[in-house]
């Protein structure tokens, strides 16, 4: 694979700042963009982006997408990785609704309309599985009708759609990946697992919605990084929609009882309510993946599980570290 010149929009977040790190270790130039939008913690990000920052190969532009100017950014540019974006789908309803349109609508229709005419050779988008909704059909094809149910879903299928007008109209070089329920160091600190671990390390109850019995479709962040990589490199997945997922779909009861044998100590159970905008199951169907850009997910889950919890053990305790001075 040649060295690429290479744009990762969101490079501060947990996927981002990810996929930044595997590329430079590649040997690709990367150019980072994050408005550190305050959805949690800025430190935790600035802590994210600091592997990418200490590489020559890096330069890092704060800013927002729907502001900065982007020409000159994308003079050089290869292949734009699209990850920015308003994450959470139970946040996405109400007043807080102008936050996803503006973060994932505005910004990507501004990007994509900045590379019209740019030297881009493939855009990839990160899109999401939370895009087909409780579709009936199992496991999820890219072919399977969108059905979402959130507003966080209608926006990153309204973000899709983007993508396809200017790759038709404009000939922007646009490919999709859809996400299936990532997680793996560095996740998000409202996202489950974080949560999860978080609170088993406290002592702390951890909150179940609903009966324990929808499914999900875990895949490892590193898993994730592969994927979107081998999206941007390779020529005939242009055009494309991808599903990165599959291989550990479990029901969340059971998933709890995987964790008690990762964390090997007792985990108190908060049964809570249905929540507005979550779906039953998820399931991916990641053969046109596997056939076009030669991905299938490596880590299962009790490997990633682990691997996190490590992670997560590291984190408290340096919290721990620095409020006892």
């Amino acid at each position: 694979m040649p060295d690429m010149k290479c744009l990762v929009t969101g490079c501060a977040g947990f996927v981002g700042s990810h996929l930044s790190d595997r590329l430079l270790i590649q040997g690709h130039e990367v150019l980072g963009i994050d408005c550190f939008t305050p959805y949690y913690d800025i430190d935790i990000k600035r802590r994210n982006l600091s592997p990418a920052l200490s590489s020559e190969r890096f330069r890092f532009v704060e800013g927002d997408l729907s502001e900065l100017d982007l020409l000159p950014l994308l003079e050089e540019i290869e292949v734009v990785f699209h990850i920015a974006g308003q994450p959470g789908v139970r946040k996405s309803w109400g007043e807080e609704f102008a936050a996803y349109t503006y973060n994932n609508v505005l910004a990507t229709e501004r990007l994509l309309h900045a590379c019209v005419k740019q030297p881009i050779q493939q855009f990839v988008f990160a899109g999401s599985s939370s895009v087909y909704g409780d579709a009936p059909e199992m496991p999820w094809r890219e072919s399977t009708c969108p059905q979402p149910r959130s507003p966080y879903a209608i926006t990153k299928l309204a973000a899709e759609h983007l993508c396809n007008s200017y790759r038709l109209d404009f000939d922007v070089p646009t490919t999709i990946v859809r996400y299936f329920t990532v997680y793996g160091p560095r996740q998000r600190p409202d996202m489950a697992f974080h949560r999860f671990f978080r609170a088993i390390l406290a002592g702390k109850s951890i909150p179940l919605y609903g009966n324990g019995l929808q499914t999900r479709d875990f895949t490892f962040v590193e898993d994730i990084v592969e994927g979107t990589i081998a999206a941007g490199m390779t020529p005939e997945a242009k055009g494309g929609v991808y599903n990165l997922g599959g291989g550990s779909r479990i029901i969340l009861n059971d998933l709890i009882d995987l964790m008690r044998s990762v964390v090997d100590r007792p985990i108190i159970i908060e049964q809570l309510g249905e929540q507005a905008g979550d779906v039953r199951h998820t399931w991916a169907d990641a053969s046109h993946s596997a056939q076009v850009l030669g991905w299938r997910p490596k880590v299962a889950l009790a490997e990633g599980l682990t691997r996190e919890y490590e992670w997560m053990r590291q984190v408290v305790g340096g919290e721990e570290h620095e409020r006892n001075g």
